[in-house]
């Protein structure tokens, strides 16, 4: 009797299994169906970097993205300059523009609607130029940092930050317009 008893419960735990595994494939795949309505949106970010003097606008140069939201996308573009900092020994110095970004839309936060969260940081860098050297051996950079983060409406460029040049009168502007594109 205790056979028959331990085979019934067997065959009823299998059943039980068993029917149990058919409703969570099906949990899973609803919660796929779920994470795939969920996907984040993609983005066109086009960044304006505008040099000024006294108010007028003297140079502009353009950077431009595609990322999608809740990720980190970075552009780099410059040159790794060697310098020796003891006999034989170098370090590299990475000179040029990097910009940086992150955007939160509001498939991750209901109160945005249709605006998107960005956080970006900048940096500029280059050599000074040869007034500003001091006679050194060694290469003097100018540096322009911008780390900000705001609410930004889609089509619509807004200024991240700006930067006095101390060098001179000129200021440098940092601009985004986000776009989406699906």
């Amino acid at each position: 009797m205790p056979k028959k008893t331990m085979v019934a419960v067997s065959l009823m735990f299998a059943l039980m299994v068993c029917g149990t595994i058919p409703r969570a494939l099906a949990q899973d795949t609803a919660a796929s169906i779920a994470a795939e309505k969920k996907l984040a949106h993609a983005y066109h970010l086009d960044f304006s970097i505008n040099e000024m003097d006294g108010g007028k606008k003297i140079n502009s140069r353009q950077y431009s993205m595609n990322l999608n939201a809740g990720d980190n996308n970075e552009i780099r573009i410059g040159t790794r300059v060697p310098f020796e900092q003891k006999q034989g020994e170098y370090t590299y110095l990475d000179v040029g523009t990097s910009i940086w970004c992150r955007l939160v839309d509001g498939t991750d936060l209901a109160s945005l609607g249709n605006d998107v969260s960005l956080r970006v940081r900048s940096e500029i860098s280059n050599f000074a130029v040869p007034e500003q050297q001091q006679q050194s051996d060694r290469p003097l950079l100018r540096q322009l940092k911008i780390d900000a983060s705001t609410i930004a409406q889609l089509g619509k460029p807004i200024m991240m930050g700006s930067v006095d040049d101390p060098n001179s009168k000129r200021q440098f502007q940092l601009e985004v317009t986000v776009t989406k594109l699906r």
